[in-house]
């Protein structure tokens, strides 16, 4: 079977595990936890990611990270993401990976956060291959001494700016070192998240790669993971901002991809599956934290409701449980 000639909805390979589909869930800070992640596999998302993790933090048993760690009780397939700049320091932090199982490990090489990027972790990677390449071998070893044997994953950008493109390179140095499977937000560290995502070199990744490759940037819509899916060849699509607050994005595009067509999830739908992340949420980290987590959550839920506008409005100064039921009233 060609490429033409493959469904555009399909199982993944990677390394050892074998996935159902091709619809991932991207790790991102302050969103992906467990309680997100659990609604987002309820509407069929196919593989998730912790929040990045700080491999420093993770050595020092840092209570946080703990928390971090935790596999949504429906996650069956799900890899933790580490961060950081050192190939010892990052291979120690894997080795603690241990007790929760993951069926993956992925290595931060694309967030743009100067927080993170100060300390020569996440997208300052672009510039340094070398220590990108020992990085990804240690965790390789980490992987296969502690872990099982499972795979070894990485994000990376399009390159650090538009002076130096080497998603090919950075790629490359991963597959050497191990790495069974690459996704590239096609963007570089210097546009972070704004102007558009050029999915061209996510194309030309996944024709000269031998693992998959992972496409990221710009999908918002069911149609957006079509087309990338059909113009890039790639082997999966990531949602990152395009799930926040709409985790139907996954069943959407299944059906797209599978029948040509979906049905858009109704609001009360929507707000119900809100409300729900918000209790599991409550659950792990106290209710008073994930009312204020959640209020940017729901805003993204609303987006698109007639009334929304007015809702948001209250949701934003919502303190507990009981405020949200009440808010929410009508669609609950």
């Amino acid at each position: 079977m060609t490429d033409a000639e493959k469904p555009l909805y399909r199982s993944v390979s990677i390394g050892s595990l074998e996935l159902e589909g091709n619809l991932f869930l991207a790790p991102v800070a302050g969103y992906s936890d467990r309680a997100f992640r659990s609604v987002c596999i309820e509407f069929g998302a196919n593989f998730t990611c912790t929040e990045l993790i700080s491999s420093e933090a993770l050595i020092r048993d840092s209570k946080k990270s703990e928390y971090l760690l935790l596999r949504a009780e429906n996650e069956r397939a799900y890899a933790i993401q580490l961060f950081g700049s050192d190939p010892e320091v990052m291979y120690q932090a894997a080795l603690r990976l241990a007790p929760y199982h993951p069926e993956a490990v992925d290595i931060n090489c694309g967030c743009p956060v100067p927080k993170v990027v100060k300390t020569g972790a996440g997208s300052a990677l672009m510039k340094d291959l070398p220590r990108f390449g020992r990085i990804v071998a240690a965790v390789t070893r980490a992987s296969r001494e502690a872990l099982g044997n499972v795979p070894v994953t990485v994000k990376i950008r399009s390159g650090w700016d538009e002076h130096s493109i080497n998603y090919r390179e950075a790629a490359a140095v991963a597959v050497e070192n191990g790495a069974d499977l690459v996704a590239l937000h096609a963007r570089t560290r210097a546009q972070g998240y704004s102007g558009s995502a050029n999915w061209d070199h996510i194309a030309d990744l996944a024709s000269r790669l031998k693992v998959p490759v992972v496409g990221s940037g710009d999908l918002f819509s069911p149609e957006d993971a079509q087309r990338m899916l059909k113009e890039t060849g790639c082997a999966a699509v990531m949602f990152a901002r395009g799930a926040m607050g709409n985790p139907f994005i996954f069943a959407e595009t299944r059906s797209l991809l599978e029948t040509g067509t979906y049905e858009p999830v109704p609001a009360p739908q929507r707000i119900q599956t809100g409300f729900t992340q918000l209790k599991r949420l409550a659950a792990d980290i106290g209710e008073h934290l994930a009312c204020r987590e959640m209020r940017k959550q729901f805003c993204a839920y609303t987006k698109g409701i007639s009334g929304g506008a007015a809702l948001r409005n209250e949701l934003v100064h919502a303190e507990t449980i009981l405020q949200y039921q009440n808010i929410l009233a009508d669609y609950l």
